[in-house]
């Protein structure tokens, strides 16, 4: 499948995830390995929306500041890496399919599920705070996912996502 948007157009909404430990998968192969891994694994359905993705993605990486974290930090683009995204929806069985959401799974099981309608009622400090009694309940990892200094040189995006070009094979 051709992405809808410009990957380059996007490129700060997922650059903003990975300054924070967070790896893309682009392939339904890497969303399915990193799903068999052991441990508990963080998965953040990423989008263009300005609204709800403007305050889950500081909220992902607000909470991944914590104490405890998930052992495994990924994340998928929907309309950019739409196949490896498919994927990650068919481990969140009985969810319908939105985004953003953050999922949380241990040993490949879904263990707790932000939703796209959650999220869009929640800034992205009670974002950061639902994420980490969620990470306090099910996971072990010393965190925080980068050093203090890192962390804090972020840039998040907040754009709207009505002005991100869509992909154009012909350019």
């Amino acid at each position: 499948m051709q992405p809808l948007y410009d990957r380059e157009a996007v490129r700060p909404m997922w650059e903003e995830l990975t300054h924070c430990g967070v790896d893309s998968l682009t392939t339904p192969e890497e969303v399915d390995a990193a799903l068999k891994a052991k441990g508990t694994t963080l998965v953040m359905v990423n989008s263009v929306c300005g609204c709800a993705a403007g305050s889950a993605r500081p909220g992902v990486t607000r909470a991944l500041q914590h104490k405890v974290i998930p052992d495994h930090l990924k994340t998928v683009f929907a309309g950019v890496d739409r196949e490896a995204t498919e994927r990650a929806r068919d481990y969140m069985v009985g969810i319908q399919p939105s985004s953003p959401s953050v999922a949380l799974f241990k040993d490949g099981e879904l263990v707790f599920m932000l939703e796209r309608r959650h999220i869009e009622r929640l800034d992205d400090d009670l974002v950061a705070k639902t994420l980490i009694e969620a990470f306090e309940k099910h996971c072990s990892r010393t965190g925080p996912s980068v050093p203090k200094e890192v962390y804090e040189s972020l840039e998040t995006s907040r754009q709207c996502g009505s002005t991100v070009p869509l992909f154009n094979p012909f350019r």
